[in-house]
């Protein structure tokens, strides 16, 4: 398969994270056949995919939570073959927030810096920067339990990005937000791995949601992962049912579709 490499300046950044003929079975059922991808430093790849095709496999086998059949996953130029989950420099974000619910918002995003044994006062100042980077700097001190979902999420993804892993991955993490709050997400994961030069993978089942996040674009069906050399080349591919939104959308402008009352 085609590594993901949009057309870019002359300068392309190099890659960082390599996946190469990437294979997952369970039982006799493939799951991933052949997956190869390439995403440069700081970049975010987003693949989108219909549930069961096969997102999930994906990221746990990158995370080493799975074991792949065949295949091999390099990150800056290191190979993780038979590397364990701790040692890969990978944070995987599900749709649950997981917080510990007895950390209030300051030591959930606090611990991860704190388990690298970092000084206090750079814990301070890096996790009230990212606390207001969040807006969540008022509740630093609330526990799990008193913040809405979208605030927990907020939170979740704050402590997965401040230790600046080799590899985020990120698992349809806004999925279960109201439609606001999570095109708040999608701005505020953005700016967020820009700043900090985080190399992302972003699943999601959402067309909109990965033209928004993704610097470059892959669609998985049934285990086959296509990657863009640009974003028009996504767009024009019938799969990706760009066409089939902007048609609808075209048809709703030119009132042939008849719209439910208010």
């Amino acid at each position: 398969m085609n590594a993901c490499i949009f057309a870019g300046p002359p300068n392309p950044r190099p890659v960082f994270l390599v996946v190469t003929d990437l294979a997952k079975a369970y039982g006799t059922e493939p799951v991933l056949r052949g997956v190869s991808l390439g995403v440069p430093r700081g970049e975010t790849l987003a693949v989108l995919g219909r549930s069961g095709g096969g997102k999930t496999t994906l990221l746990k086998v990158l995370a080493g939570l799975e074991t792949e059949d065949a295949g091999s996953i390099v990150v800056d130029g290191r190979s993780l073959t038979g590397v364990p989950p701790q040692q890969r420099g990978a944070v995987y974000l599900y749709q649950e927030p997981l917080l510990f619910p007895h950390l209030d918002v300051f030591e959930n995003v606090a611990f991860g810096l704190r388990l690298r044994k970092m000084p206090r006062p750079e814990v301070q100042s890096r996790v009230h920067a990212m606390l207001d980077r969040l807006g969540l700097e008022a509740h630093a001190r609330k526990q799990p339990h008193q913040l809405s979902g979208g605030q927990q999420q907020r939170v979740a993804f704050g402590r997965a990005a401040i230790v600046e892993p080799a590899v985020l991955l990120l698992d349809e993490p806004f999925g279960k937000l109201d439609v606001e709050t999570r095109a708040d997400m999608q701005q505020l994961f953005r700016a967020t791995v820009h700043a900090h030069g985080i190399t992302t993978l972003f699943v999601t089942h959402d067309l909109k949601e990965a033209l928004v996040v993704g610097d470059r674009l892959g669609h998985l069906r049934g285990g086959v992962l296509e990657t863009y050399a640009s974003r028009e080349a996504f767009v024009a591919d019938p799969s990706t049912g760009v066409e089939a939104e902007q048609a609808f959308w075209q048809r709703v402008t030119e009132a042939s579709i008849p719209l439910p009352d208010a």
